[in-house]
């Protein structure tokens, strides 16, 4: 089971005990964070598009740590003129953890249409019921 979630602005491809790298979050270590924004869901071939996000689907998470990213150096040139500037950067990241994907949305949509179905049948009943009447009224 995977499934594809925002977080931080980002989206990640996320399975169960899988170690990601995002984005800085406000949450100390060792806390759990829920992300609730889950954009698809792969249940062993079963796959649920969610339009943009599946409601009711959530990732749960814990924050390992919080560190700082790989030095990226940015350097700008233009030739023949003696300009150079070299600057860096480091992005602030948190390592989360994987705990577990809900889906409970899939199950929900599911009941949804079923109940949809069902008041249809219902709202179709007394209809044809009133247009039996109305034949019988003009045939006396």
């Amino acid at each position: 089971m995977y499934a594809i979630v925002e977080i931080a602005g980002q989206q990640f491809k996320v399975s169960k005990d899988l170690k990601v790298y995002v984005h800085r979050l406000a949450n100390e270590e060792g806390s759990k964070v829920s992300f609730d924004k889950v954009l698809l869901l792969d249940d062993n071939g079963n796959v649920t598009l969610g339009a943009p996000a599946i409601e009711g689907a959530s990732v749960e998470a814990k924050v390992l740590q919080h560190l700082k990213g790989d030095k990226v150096i940015v350097f700008k040139k233009k030739r023949r003129k003696g300009y150079k500037k070299r600057n860096g950067h480091r992005q602030y990241l948190t390592q989360i953890v994987i705990e577990g994907i809900t889906a409970a949305g899939a199950k929900k949509a599911a009941s949804k249409k079923a109940a949809a179905e069902a008041t249809v049948e219902t709202a179709e009943a007394p209809k044809k019921k009133a247009t039996k009447a109305k034949k019988e009224d003009t045939q006396e």
